[in-house]
């Protein structure tokens, strides 16, 4: 990284309106960011273009954001819109400059590296020719007018499993876009919701790109985004998209009801089979039911002087919180053997582990605000606290493995202004073990982002010299909607990179309606599934 000469970036808006808040989010971290400097915010004088949208869909969509998408002011830290707004849109000496065109002269003025546009008209092309790196934009930006934004009713009214985000660059003076980053988010029923979810997880998109491109200063994307920004919903869409998020929001009012009534309880059920993560079969493995007394979820299996025992996140039918209970195999029954943890908050996904002698549990503790790591003074129900982390954060699902020497900590952190979502970012930190006395971020954090692969479904298994990860598959609107199996192809303090190589639908057994979590031991594995919606 070239601190002596950090990335200077230029940001697009639209002049005379307000900055939302992600704009504002986004203009915040960059003045944070160590090797960015944010050199200008220039004011584009007809932002829009040619976008225009019917007085109905800016009607419905005001009411659908006061419904279902309200959030607070962004207050910036570090923005100052009186430092850092500059207008560049005049001729700047140059003849063929237009009123309503930024220069290449005013850009090299400024010495930009590149533009962020977060409007839908672009720079011109002798413009861009004149940004090293080129101009930037989200695909959010490109389906907007002055009233409304329409990025998410497609998505909506395809019932489409995921949504895209994509961060794309124009280099040069070519007119294509190329893609530098794409996230997929699991869907929402209001497209307003969706939208507005969408925007701030593009944040950290953004500004993890960002941090890559002032660390490496290579630019070299190659995959052309292709087709045009979709066009507002016509009065034929909107009827239909009035429809689905009455469908939705009578769904779930009556689910409410059931709850408070205390008649209804996300309902997951166990199988365990014979395999190991890169060859078991679920459709081979046999139920272990719940029943209304102990419903099981987030299992992980551990081997203790000859025998297996089984970890779980327990709660009874109707319970607002859950416990960390143990079980034992003889054979392929299952035996109760007590609660192993319980605590005035929720708890879940007890990642239990060796380390030389002594064994470690990290379960997830986000209601807590801190990640908490138990140690065992008798095995298996008596623990003590050992170590805390992550102090008023929220992790979730986190997991150590040691690679080749260093300990690395995998923990789904929930970055956000309005949306708390585990979901959609993985960070990942060097420590020094269990103690978690040193923590360093890694410096291509989030490492993984979007719901579609992020969260985490179980520990890290190394089979064969390869790192494989179980993780999350969350879509079609459903958490634990399916599970992926992705191997780990680079870990070092500089890179991350893993690829998907499996992912299980609820389809291997009927009746399903998720699967979420993976873990094995000594041949036997188990895995968790989703019986309720």
């Amino acid at each position: 990284m070239n601190e002596a000469k950090p990335l200077r970036i230029g940001v697009l808006v639209a002049r005379g309106y307000a900055l939302e808040n992600w704009e504002l989010m986004i203009l915040d971290r960059i003045l944070a960011a160590p090797g960015l400097e944010l050199a200008a915010v220039l004011t584009h004088p007809h932002p829009f273009g040619n976008n225009r949208a019917s007085k109905l869909l800016s009607w419905s969509a005001r009411l659908e954001v006061r419904a279902f998408a309200r959030q607070a002011a962004y207050s910036p830290k570090h923005f100052n819109s009186r430092r850092h707004f500059i207008d560049c849109y005049d001729s700047d000496g140059d003849e063929t400059g237009a009123a309503d065109s930024i220069t290449a002269a005013s850009l090299r003025r400024l010495k930009l590296d590149l533009v962020i546009r977060m409007v839908p008209k672009s720079m011109s092309s002798d413009a861009i020719a004149a940004l090293p790196f080129g101009e930037w934009a989200l695909n959010l930006s490109d389906r907007r007018s002055a009233d409304v934004d329409w990025f998410g009713y497609a998505a909506v009214l395809a019932r489409a499993s995921t949504a895209d985000l994509v961060l794309y660059a124009k280099c040069g003076d070519k007119l294509d876009r190329l893609e530098i980053a794409r996230a997929s988010f699991n869907i929402k029923p209001s497209a307003a919701r969706l939208s507005a979810f969408i925007r701030e997880r593009s944040v950290t998109l953004l500004l993890r790109e960002l941090a890559r491109l002032s660390d490496i200063r290579r630019f070299d994307p190659s995959v052309v985004v292709g087709g045009h920004a979709d066009q507002p919903p016509s009065l034929g869409d909107l009827l239909r998209y009035g429809c689905i998020v009455a469908g939705s929001v009578s769904a779930k009012a009556f689910r409410s009801i059931r709850t408070r009534l205390r008649a209804e309880s996300a309902m997951w059920t166990l199988y365990t089979g014979r395999g190991h993560i890169d060859d078991f079969d679920p459709s081979k493995a046999m139920e272990i039911p719940p029943s209304d007394d102990s419903i099981k979820a987030d299992p992980f299996l551990f081997q203790d002087d000859g025998k297996c025992y089984l970890f779980y996140e327990a709660y009874s039918h109707g319970d607002r919180k859950a416990h960390i209970a143990v079980s034992r195999f003889d054979g392929d029954a299952l035996t109760r053997i007590g609660v192993a943890l319980e605590r005035p908050y929720h708890l879940s996904y007890p990642f239990i582990f060796r380390d030389g002698d002594q064994i470690f549990m990290i379960p997830e503790t986000h209601q807590a605000r801190r990640l908490e790591v138990w140690r065992c003074r008798e095995f298996p129900l008596k623990w003590e606290l050992h170590a805390t982390a992550f102090e008023g954060q929220s992790p979730a699902d986190s997991v150590l493995i040691r690679h080749e020497g260093k300990w690395w900590l995998f923990t789904n952190l929930s970055d956000f202004h309005a949306y708390e979502d585990h979901c959609s970012e993985l960070y990942l930190f060097e420590v020094d073990g269990p103690a978690l006395t040193v923590i360093r971020p890694h410096k291509r954090n989030p490492v993984v982002i979007g719901s579609t692969e992020a969260r985490g479904a179980g520990r890290i298994f190394e089979r064969g010299g390869r790192l494989l990860r179980p993780s999350q598959h969350n879509a079609h609107g459903i958490y634990g909607y399916a599970l992926n199996i992705m191997e780990i192809e680079k870990l070092t303090p500089d890179d991350y990179r893993e690829r998907r190589i499996r992912t299980i639908t609820p389809a291997f057994k009927a009746g399903l309606h998720g699967c979420h979590h993976f873990d094995a031991a000594e041949g036997r594995y188990i895995l968790d599934a989703r019986l309720t919606i």
